[in-house]
């Protein structure tokens, strides 16, 4: 069966979780692992009402990018109750801007408490980038 463009799975991890996430670009990477995480986690939305969200991240490398990403998703999941199912980003040289769209928490499954730097490398590939990802649970 043949991998579609974009997409994450989980792979096996002895004590935490883990996924392999790949996109075409970047920014899809990034949208990929925020629905990764999401799914491991089991959360599920309320239908209504809609939020907005808005960021900006400055970073050194892609990892460090991967991690506050997912990591400033993880606080807005703690600290607000919300989690987000539209995802527009721009990439400049070490600084990415974020404006995601989403709804309030019905329910989680089990929590993430961290994304961590655990054999963390983007990669490129001939497909698009890569990454794999794990989170402290």
């Amino acid at each position: 069966m043949e991998r579609p463009p974009a997409g994450f799975q989980e792979i096996e991890h002895a004590a935490d979780w883990a996924l392999q996430v790949w996109a075409p670009d970047l920014a899809a990477l990034l949208e990929q692992a925020a629905r990764g995480m999401m799914t491991l986690a089991g959360i599920r939305l309320e239908n209504e009402p809609v939020f907005e969200r808005e960021f900006a991240i400055t970073f050194l490398d892609y990892e460090q990018l991967l991690v506050k990403f997912l990591s400033e998703l993880l606080h807005l999941l703690e600290q607000e109750n919300l989690a987000f199912t539209e995802y527009q980003m721009s990439l400049e040289p070490n600084r990415l801007k974020a404006h995601l769209r989403g709804f309030p928490v019905r329910s989680i499954d089990k929590a993430i408490k961290a994304v961590t730097y655990h054999n963390l490398q983007v990669r490129q590939t001939e497909r698009g980038v890569e990454a794999s990802l794990v989170f402290d649970v």
